[in-house]
């Protein structure tokens, strides 16, 4: 490749007819064979004979754009990363011979790099740690963004920018960063970025489209202080040059990427993948994922609750698509999946994520996992790189590139929606086949009826065993599951006296109806008396939750925070036991969704625990607090201030609460197993504000939240 003086042309729309890259391919000599992109690096290698281009890598991690830009010619004169993990992998591919010969892995915090006073760069490429604009982090309650530490490390970006003044950098990210905060905080980098004398460049890209076997949307920003930039045309799939099957190159298959990768001297390819859900996989058909299981894709015995989980869980790769995004770090269930109802091998993730066969990644299985999901798939890099090669430093290049012009809008998102249709029709097939073939009952068998009694015993951090344990009470059970008894006119009463309610006389549950019943007291005897009754049922009466009743009665013997917190673990476990739902989450949905349940907390008549409304409109008889704080429990178990995020003047109101008694108030709901929370455990949380994802108690000893603290009130 030479150097060129040329300035930057737009692309002639007469020559965007046809796909573009079959004819890279042509000129490169290389053919679309599984494993292509290999030999496209190796070609491109031998391709370059122009001047070096000196250029420093930021957060290298496992080296994915490492390996693009040094394919591409541009010499990766030092790569700075945090995690000692990831700079073995660094080290072992400088050597002579390998794939990142001649670099310089640093161990070190950026936020500690001082690049050397000789230290000469023309570009810059590297992307911070994105957990914080991320799906997952959205989860926690909206996206933490530059509140985040982690969010602020494109200042250190900035800050070299500012002290090496390179041409260029390429800086990516995952595309939630465009709306952090509403914006905010894309537009503060953006504003950074410019600050320090750069004109920017920015889309959102899918790695599908440009030659990767996996649907991956990251967001790119080039920055030049010369020249424009306009971004490469998709190489692969509807939205390359031609648009329309005929012309458009098509996507690189997840199920051609690894064919002839040698799986048969690697453990983790074994069958199955064990545990409460690895049974499922087998039915789920390639391209799905445990979706399949629900109601709203038509299947008859139901498992899970329409977007109860991850996209993730359970994912099965189709074959003859590209593969959903690969993760760095997941659960037992985390997909994506072989299509052979397996999991994917290194060497088969490698592949999907066009990370070289013979590039060595360092560290156990999920150590090499973790580095190939947190890099950018190197092929995608390549074509950015050659893009940047060609217009920020004039190289001719031994092909035509095509750039998409920046009114051009790319359509992977559009195809996403639609791609839901097709799999509800890929789920409704798979099922007609299996109750065709007697391998699905067309409705569930009902479990059996269970009634008994038992003993558990409740932690201080909420730990439920059948065994006794450290600092812990116990607690008496009663059952009645799965019961349809006509003489049961006496469950409408509550503490031995019909259910006035809070609005006139009101049955809990029709005495001819499947329901499940528990009674928790710390008293053996006291499952007997009541002091208050929980009522849950399904928030839509056409909503199939999952368990086999109607509705459910918990019946608490006494009015005591860890009694009601040992009411819902009871609840819970039988949830487990009698259904293949994971917990109380799962059957609620998360918080961010309509919850697919709903509660009612009635009180004893005897206890004479006035109504939010109630207080609301009489104001002459003054409360105790304990009997004011059972109040609020009353609302949240009904939702009332529950799963948004509102300030104690709010929650006071719906309360019916003095404002200045809601903060030991929430104090007292964490006591009993609720997750509250406020910027001072998630710093997404707005100031002054707190949020109660669930109307019941999540907390468990594995719980995150459980170790922090809401701090003083706001």
């Amino acid at each position: 490749m030479r150097q060129l003086s040329l300035p930057l042309t737009v692309p002639n729309p007469a020559i965007e007819k046809a796909s573009w890259f079959p004819e890279i391919l042509a000129a490169l000599g290389i053919s679309c064979d599984p494993g292509w992109p290999d030999c496209f690096a190796k070609a491109m290698r031998g391709q370059q004979n122009h001047y070096p281009i000196k250029t420093l890598s930021l957060f290298s991690g496992g080296g994915g754009l490492d390996i693009a830009f040094h394919d591409c010619g541009f010499d990766i004169v030092a790569m700075v990363e945090v995690e000692a993990k990831y700079v073995r992998t660094l080290q072992q591919n400088t050597e002579p011979g390998k794939w990142l010969e001649g670099s310089k892995p640093i161990c070190i915090d950026i936020r500690e790099y001082l690049p050397p006073s000789d230290l000469k760069v023309d570009f810059i490429i590297g992307g911070p740690p994105c957990q914080t604009f991320s799906a997952a982090g959205r989860r926690a309650a909206g996206v933490a963004g530059t509140n985040d530490a982690r969010g602020n490390l494109f200042q250190e970006y900035v800050r070299l920018l500012k002290l090496l003044q390179p041409k260029g950098f390429l800086f990516e990210n995952v595309y939630g960063i465009t709306g952090a905060q509403k914006g905010a905080d894309f537009q503060a980098i953006q504003n950074a970025f410019k600050d320090a004398g750069y004109r920017i460049y920015y889309r959102v890209l899918d790695a599908a489209d440009y030659g990767v076997p996996q649907h991956r949307e990251r967001l790119f920003i080039v920055g030049l202080k010369e020249r424009n930039y306009l971004f490469p045309y998709p190489t692969h799939g509807p939205d390359s040059p031609g648009g329309d099957a005929a012309l458009a190159n098509p996507y690189y298959s997840a199920g051609k990427a690894v064919a002839g990768v040698n799986i048969l001297e690697e453990s983790e390819a074994e069958v199955g993948i064990g545990g409460k859900y690895g049974h499922l996989l087998a039915d789920i058909p390639p391209g799905l994922n445990y979706s399949f299981y629900t109601e709203k894709m038509g299947h008859p015995q139901p498992v899970f609750s329409w977007r109860s989980k991850f996209s993730d869980f359970l994912y099965k790769a189709d074959p003859d698509r590209p593969a959903r995004t690969i993760k760095a770090k997941g659960g037992q269930y985390t997909g994506p999946f072989s299509w052979e109802n397996r999991r994917f091998t290194v060497a088969e993730l490698k592949r999907l994520q066009t990370i070289p066969d013979d590039y060595e990644l360092v560290g156990n299985d999920a150590t090499q996992i973790e580095q190939i999901g947190n890099s950018v798939p190197p092929q995608l890099g390549r074509i950015l790189a050659l893009s940047i090669l060609e217009q920020a430093f004039g190289v001719s290049l031994p092909f035509s590139m095509q750039y998409l012009p920046v009114e051009k809008q790319l359509g992977f998102r559009q195809r996403k929606r639609k791609l839901t249709a097709v799999y509800a029709r890929k789920a409704r097939e798979a099922i007609a086949l299996q109750l065709a073939t007697g391998k699905l009952a067309a409705t569930p068998t009902p479990n059996s009826r269970f009634q008994g009694v038992a003993v558990r015993f409740l932690s201080a951090d909420f730990a439920w065993s059948k065994t006794k344990l450290a600092n812990s009470i116990k607690i008496y059970l009663k059952y009645d599951l799965g019961c349809d008894r006509e003489a049961s006119l006496q469950e409408n009463r509550v503490g031995g006296a019909l259910r006035s309610g809070d609005s006139g006389a009101q049955r809990i549950a029709d005495p001819q109806e499947n329901r499940w019943e528990i009674a928790a007291a710390q008293e053996e005897n006291g499952t007997n008396q009541h002091d208050y009754t929980i009522e849950i049922i399904p928030a839509s009466p056409q909503e199939n939750w999952g368990l086999d009743a109607k509705r459910v009665l918990l019946h608490a013997g006494e009015l005591d925070g860890r009694e009601f917190t040992a009411l819902w673990k009871a609840f819970e476990e039988k949830v487990i036991e009698r259904s293949l739902l994971a917990d109380l989450v799962q059957l609620s949905g998360y918080y961010q969704y309509k919850p697919r349940i709903k509660a009612r907390l009635s009180f004893a008549p005897r206890l004479k625990i006035r109504t939010s409304l109630q207080v609301n409109s009489i104001t002459n008889r003054a409360e105790e607090p304990r009997e004011e704080f059972w109040r609020v429990v009353q609302c949240v178990v009904g939702g009332i201030g529950v799963g948004q995020q509102l300030e104690a003047q709010q929650m006071a109101l719906l309360w019916g609460v003095g404002v200045e008694r809601v903060f030991s108030y929430l104090q007292s709901l964490r006591r009993m197993g609720y997750e509250v929370r406020n910027q001072n455990t998630n710093i997404q949380i707005r100031p002054r504000e707190y949020l109660i994802p669930y109307a019941f108690p999540t907390l468990t000893p594995k719980s995150v939240q459980l170790h922090k603290e809401l701090g003083a009130m706001q």
